[in-house]
């Protein structure tokens, strides 16, 4: 008996060396992928047949949609995945599915039967069986699925997996329970040709009209689904009459609403866009929705940046926004560190620093370290209690086109600022199987040992597979 963790050793190593050519395969699953195919391509055109049972219905149901599979994606049929599950996202923005799912449905076609099974409330054990000559036969149990993340190729949510192999002899009560599962015509239901019509409408040749709009939805598919009603800005409160929007360009009202919606969904943003693209533009589009709406807004930047903020602040003929009459204070960076004087005509010592229902900080990069001195208080230690903490909630707009210089913890520590430095607070917020402190320690892991390979190794494509799902999932904030 051998266990598969998908970590230590993963299944599709072991199924390379146990599926031999002549073998004949035996697999129940919850669902069955393309690329899981393709990742053992190699072996399976080798073997006589596969016979395969779906574990709960699937292709059965009476009003089974004749839409194009590729792009429908059902709630409780598992039909999508042929083509690609969530977790197997990466693979399939290669834009190589075509190809694969035509060579695919050849093979299926010639070696394999599909059947499912009929009752929705009694689904099946999942299970590969792999019956070689000369007694080579190995179980294995605890299957979900035959995909990628099944496999251990791709990276998935959820419990931990552990496969159990079993080889002969004791294997061959796992052959035994499977053949008395596929004789049972009575809760079986044959769908091979049904899967062999989903293959062919996979790559099929399709419009480019088509083909643009299923782009445009799979590209803005994850913004539309994260926009709530109830977090979207208010019309009603004018801000699309200001002339700082309608001085926007089309990309950065897009994100300006985004920005809104994030900074009433989890508080805070990350708005990263490249140096060029205006972020300032953007931010004052920010800021216009929070005036009109009667929030204080307070900007920190650096000295140098003064201009860039002051004088749209000034009824000066320079000014092009100047009938939008905006009332932001302007302080910087280095006045956290101060108790007392002057700064941007300010009488330090007298600003409410706790009464700002907005903070706008320009460069946020500068405020990536926090690291702790015993008895003093930093920069971003005082920014996040004096400005975030104490007074009435604070959402947090961070401007920077670098957010991350050295460290995943420099993405760590600005996002903090959103959540007042309680990890508690977000992590309720997303959709993460763990706290995002941890998710990060692992990104920091994986980076590290990334950047230890050799030149050839240390690819981008390489450091996404070893960083966890869910540190994407934190993206969201910026």
């Amino acid at each position: 008996m051998k266990l598969i963790d998908n970590v230590n050793s993963r299944l599709v190593d072991d199924l390379k060396q146990t599926i031999k050519k002549g073998s004949y395969l035996h697999i129940a699953g919850a669902s069955f992928s393309i690329y899981a195919y393709e990742a053992l391509k190699k072996e399976l055109n080798q073997i006589e047949e596969l016979q395969f049972i779906f574990s709960s219905p699937t292709f059965i149901e009476e009003n089974l949609r004749k839409d194009s599979r590729q792009f429908y994606i059902p709630h409780i049929y598992n039909e999508v995945d042929l083509c690609g599950g969530d977790f197997e996202l990466r693979l399939k923005n290669q834009l190589n599915q075509r190809a694969i799912a035509k060579e695919c449905a050849q093979w299926v076609k010639n070696k394999v039967t599909f059947k499912s099974n009929k009752n929705q409330n009694t689904p099946l054990n999942g299970l590969i069986y792999i019956l070689g000559k000369d007694n080579e036969e190995y179980a294995y149990s605890n299957i979900t699925s035959f995909t990628t993340s099944d496999l251990g190729l791709t990276q998935r949510k959820g419990f931990p997996t552990l496969i159990q192999q079993t080889e002969y002899p004791n294997s061959s009560a796992f052959l035994d329970w499977f053949n008395q599962v596929w004789e049972n015509e009575e809760d079986l239901t044959d769908v091979t040709s049904k899967v062999q019509d989903y293959f062919e409408n996979a790559f099929k040749d399709n419009s480019p009209e088509f083909i643009y709009f299923v782009t445009l939805y799979n590209i803005f598919n994850d913004f539309l689904e994260d926009l709530s009603l109830d977090n979207l800005p208010n019309d009603k409160v004018g801000f699309k009459e200001s002339i700082v929007w309608n001085k926007l360009y089309n990309f950065q009202q897009d994100a300006v609403i985004g920005a809104i919606n994030k900074l009433e969904k989890y508080n805070g943003c990350i708005l990263a866009d490249s140096v060029g693209l205006g972020k300032t533009f953007s931010a004052l589009g920010i800021i216009k929705y929070y005036e009109m709406r009667n929030k204080d807004v307070l900007v920190l930047c650096p000295k140098k940046l003064e201009a860039n903020w002051n004088t749209y602040r000034h009824n000066d003929k320079n000014n092009i926004l100047a009938a939008d009459r905006f009332r932001y204070d302007v302080l910087f960076h280095t006045d956290l560190s101060r108790d007392k004087g002057t700064s941007n005509g300010r009488n330090l010592e007298a600003v409410n620093w706790g009464n700002y229902g907005l903070v706008v900080i320009d460069e946020s990069h500068n405020f990536r370290n926090n690291n702790t001195v015993v008895g003093k208080e930093n920069r971003y230690q005082k920014l996040l209690r004096k400005v975030i903490q104490e007074g009435i909630q604070t959402k947090v707009l961070m401007l920077s086109a670098t957010p991350v210089n050295n460290r995943f913890n420099d993405l760590r520590n600005q996002l903090a600022l959103a959540y007042e430095g309680n990890p508690e607070e977000i992590d309720g917020k997303l959709d993460t199987s763990k706290g995002i402190d941890q998710i990060f320690r692992q990104a920091q892991i994986a980076f590290n040992n990334w950047s230890k390979f050799e030149t050839s190794q240390r690819t981008t494509d390489v450091l996404l597979d070893m960083l966890d799902f869910d540190f994407f999932e934190i993206l969201v904030l910026s």
